[in-house]
This record gives C-alpha cells, structure tokens and sequence, in this order.
C-alpha cells in the first residue's frame, strides 16, 4: 500500500473519473478531482501533489496547457497524460508540455495502476535528490554545480553542460530506463535532435570515466530500443 501520497486527477467523463479514483484510493493515495482545466490549475495551486493525471480533451483549458501551466510552476511534479489521441506528433507534444508519461485510452486500469506507483516513486526520489550537489560513483565524485569531476587522488577532470545535466537525469532515474525522449526534453530541451550515436558517445565516454571495464560495464547502459540506465545499488 502506498502511503497517503496525494493525486491530482483531471478528467471530465464521470464514469471514467470515478473508477480511477475508486481504484487509486484502494492502493492508499488520497486523490483530488477535476473536471475541467481551469478547476485543475485552481487546485494545482492551492494543494501540494505528488502526482497530476491529466486527460488531454478538457472544457475551458485543454491538457497540454494545463501541464504547460503546471511546468511554469513546478518542474518537478510527475504529470500523466490520459488520451485517446495516440499519433507519435501528439506524443511529442505531450512530452514538449512537460509530460513524464503518456496513457492512451481505452487503458488498463492494472497498468495505470502500476505507471503511477512508478512516477509517485519517481517524484519522491526527485525530492530526496533535489538538495545534491554532488554524487559518488565508485573513487570518483560529480559535483553538478561546479561541473566537475574529482578523483578519490585529488585531481579534477572538466564536465560539459551537457555531461553534467544527463549524468544528474540519469542519476535522478538510478535503477531505470530512461526514454531518449526524456533525454531529449531534459538535456537538449529539443533544441536540437541528437542521434541516438550522439547519446550513446555520451554513454562511452561516462564509462570510461567510471567504469572499471569498459566491455562489461556496472553502471551505465544502453538498453535497446528503450533508452539508458544508470545503475547504482549501493547508494
């Protein structure tokens, strides 16, 4: 049972609405509705929330902008989206407006269930992370603010922007996949669209950095046809 972790749920047929609530309630979260966007962003702003649903055709304000709204605010909030809308352009454009994850209707309630537990999980973690400046892997430790990577021994190797931001994704997400996707929001900002060779140079060149041996690598990996994980059991 998850503890009283608190939902923001926003959808605006009854029935739909209703059967999700009923159903996040029995695994122990206490959910807040809406039926419209603007009643969302209203309580968006009087409430805390550890998790926001968010159907994407609403009355007064759609879902993207809800979530755009929402991201304007807060960068952290875990925001799912729940549509019937399943074209890859309305999935990039859920994932422009700040979307973690995307549900397409009809769904399973089992599988809602599970992708919630992990974003709560996610969100949680976030907040753990949110106060670290820095971070040890193996005789080496990242520290984000300075861009800088420094050896049990005292010497300082230079971190790019770039290195910095997708070691802390990656570190923030320890233990699971990451979608080139949330690389692609978080890292590049889709500014530009880097191949998945330019990810993965970025993958060769943190093991060589942490990795004992590079061939079998312990911490970074590339996972086929999802994305790349950080590995760290020890922290």
């Amino acid at each position: 049972m998850a503890s009283k972790q608190r939902i923001l749920l926003v959808e605006d047929e009854d029935h739909l609405l209703e059967a999700i609530k009923l159903n996040l309630e029995l695994e122990g979260y206490k959910v807040s509705t809406a039926q419209d966007g603007k009643k969302a962003l209203k309580i968006f702003k009087e409430e805390r929330f550890n998790l926001i649903i968010l159907d994407v055709m609403l009355p007064e304000i759609d879902g993207f902008q809800v979530a755009e709204t929402i991201r304007l605010e807060n960068s952290e909030v875990p925001i799912m989206f729940l549509t019937a809308k399943n074209t890859s352009e309305d999935r990039v454009m859920g994932l422009k407006k700040g979307a973690d994850d995307y549900l397409v209707k009809p769904f399973n309630l089992e599988e809602l269930i599970l992708r919630v537990g992990i974003l709560v999980k996610r969100g949680l973690k976030g907040d753990d992370l949110k106060e670290l400046n820095s971070y040890k892997i193996g005789d080496k430790t990242i520290y984000f603010n300075s861009f800088e990577l420094k050896n049990d021994d005292g010497t300082i190797t230079p971190l790019t922007k770039k290195e910095t931001m997708l070691l802390k994704l990656l570190i923030e997400r320890r233990n699971e996949a990451v979608s080139r996707e949330q690389i692609l929001e978080t890292v590049w900002n889709y500014d530009v669209y880097p191949s998945t060779r330019t990810i993965d140079n970025f993958i060769l060149t943190f093991r060589k950095y942490f990795e004992p041996d590079q061939k079998n690598p312990t911490y970074f990996h590339s996972i086929r046809g999802v994305g790349y994980k950080f590995t760290d059991n020890s922290q």
